[in-house]
């Protein structure tokens, strides 16, 4: 039988730093297209969880060692990704430091979650409104 063709996965971690007052989240901006603003995260390897990959990209991407605290939801709409069908695990994530932007990430914003940059890249406009309802309530993303 024929391997299916399925969607791309992907793992994100909307990092909160908690040795900052307020707990900023890290935004980093995007070094490839599609350009804007966006939660720090990537594509999950042959071989490694969800988490793993969200873990890694997060380092990867900021420099941070962060700790995965919760899964905020499953973003799967097929236009979420211009670059084609993206199926992304968002997971909510704490660390402590200063982040440094790396390997895909041109720049870092630390930002407040009810101020953010009106160019956010992919879904993510979406998905930080479900961050600061969890951040609010501590109820997770609705199932879409």
């Amino acid at each position: 039988m024929a391997r299916p063709v399925t969607p791309t996965l992907a793992a994100d971690a909307i990092i909160e730093l908690i040795d900052h007052p307020n707990r900023p989240i890290v935004l980093i901006e995007r070094l490839n297209p599609p350009p804007g603003w966006a939660i720090p995260g990537g594509f999950v390897d042959i071989g490694e969880t969800l988490e793993q990959a969200a873990v890694r990209e997060a380092h990867e991407e900021t420099g941070l060692k962060v700790r995965l605290k919760a899964l905020l939801g499953i973003y799967s709409d097929p236009k979420r990704d211009s670059r084609g069908h993206t199926v992304t695990a968002v997971y909510v994530a704490e660390a402590s430091g200063i982040p440094e932007a790396a390997d895909d990430a041109k720049s870092i914003l630390i930002a407040d979650p009810d101020a953010l940059p009106a160019r956010l890249a992919f879904d993510h406009a979406l998905v930080l409104a479900d961050y600061r309802q969890f951040r609010e309530t501590g109820q997770v993303a609705p199932l879409r």
